[in-house]
């Protein structure tokens, strides 16, 4: 018990180092850092952050608090204090005085027969990032590990076709819980399993929300080693949604090289880090195109974006995948390419993503 007081002693006193620009105090003395404890080294607290405070003050506090000697693991639960100079502050706190009280956003749970639980995340559509998850997924269960997959993407379904499980085939329900389907060695839940393939998702948040925690609280998931979650672009309500339902243990965000795609994802990432989810990493997609005759690699967008990303992020960069030939078409006939065709490019740069993300969270 002392040295859980003095770790915690020591935790206070880094934190009390970091300032609040916009307080001009530090983070401590400002009343942000709220419930802290610390269990061996495990240290938990709530972080209350305004409206117009910068959404790196929960990045940095992370940072500052696993730099403290001892410190094995960091959690943090963001709350919105609903303060701040600018307008928007203003508003909140009047909206709150009138209603007595806004409810808190719910606590996510912890679901440890999950395992990893990751967000695989994109700022913008069209980058590959389904492509990303379903290859991790299948690259992790030929591995060994014991995966799952959720496919969170309910405007765009596309995880049952990527892992060749479409044909109209429908989930079992066995004792009140859904049976997830599965393809090539990975559990599978999606909407695109329920639903008419011709079917619009015209759906506002509290329906997404529901999904969503019906498929975390529902399916009979196992035990898993890795639950990966395919999620929408952008950063609405089914991000929100997963981050206040279920614990995380980060989100790797998926961009291509251009510029406006970087920028949108940089977007995608500061969402994460406002709710408390510590990105691990970035993957470029589209990275550069190798010639299947040739083999002369040709850089067809500008490069460096992901690697741009990642560095302002202060995260790795896990990977950069290339534009192959017949990608596409292995994807549309629902084999990832680390199967297919495991020794191309693509298929050897997925399968290095899926090492590097397993040794990297092994460590943490």
């Amino acid at each position: 018990m002392a040295a859980s007081n003095t770790l915690q002693a020591q935790v206070e006193r880094a934190l009390a180092k970091l300032p609040n620009p916009r307080l001009a105090k530090d983070v401590v003395s400002a009343g942000m850092v709220k419930d802290l404890a610390v269990d061996g080294g495990a240290v938990t607290f709530t972080f209350l952050l305004a409206r117009d405070d910068p959404g790196t003050l929960v990045r940095e506090a992370r940072k500052t608090v696993k730099a403290v000697p001892g410190v094995t693991a960091v959690t943090i639960n963001v709350k919105d204090s609903g303060g701040g100079t600018g307008e928007g502050g203003r508003v909140a706190a009047a909206t709150a005085a009138a209603r007595g009280g806004v409810p808190p956003p719910p606590t996510p749970i912890e679901q440890p027969n999950l395992g990893a639980a990751l967000a695989i995340s994109s700022g913008k559509g069209g980058v590959g990032k389904s492509t990303v998850s379903a290859n991790l997924a299948a690259a992790l269960a030929r591995d060994g590990h014991r995966v799952g997959l959720m496919d969170a993407d309910i405007y765009g379904p596309n995880i049952p076709r990527m892992m060749g499980v479409g044909g109209g085939r429908k989930p079992e329900v066995h004792g009140g819980r859904i049976q997830p389907l599965e393809g090539h060695g990975v559990k599978l839940m999606s909407l695109g399993f329920l639903v008419e393939r011709d079917a619009p998702a015209i759906w506002r948040g509290p329906i997404i929300m529901k999904v969503i925690q019906q498929f975390l609280r529902e399916v009979a998931w196992g035990e898993l080693d890795y639950f990966l979650i395919d999620l929408p672009p952008g950063t609405g309500d089914a991000q929100l949604s997963l981050a206040q339902s279920i614990t995380l243990r980060g989100a790797i965000i998926v961009t291509t090289p251009q510029e406006m795609a970087v920028g949108d994802s940089l977007r995608g990432a500061k969402m994460f880090e406002r709710v408390g989810v510590p990105v691990v990493g970035v993957v470029e997609n589209m990275s550069y195109y190798i010639c299947p005759h040739c083999g002369e690699r040709t850089e067809i967008f500008l490069t460096g974006g992901g690697e741009r990303l990642a560095r302002e992020l202060d995260v790795p960069l896990l990977g950069q995948v290339p534009l192959q030939a017949r990608m596409a078409d292995f994807a549309d006939a629902g084999k990832p390419i680390v199967l297919a065709e495991p020794s191309s490019p693509a298929g050897v740069a997925l399968a290095e993503i899926a090492a590097r993300l397993s040794q990297r969270l092994a460590a943490r």
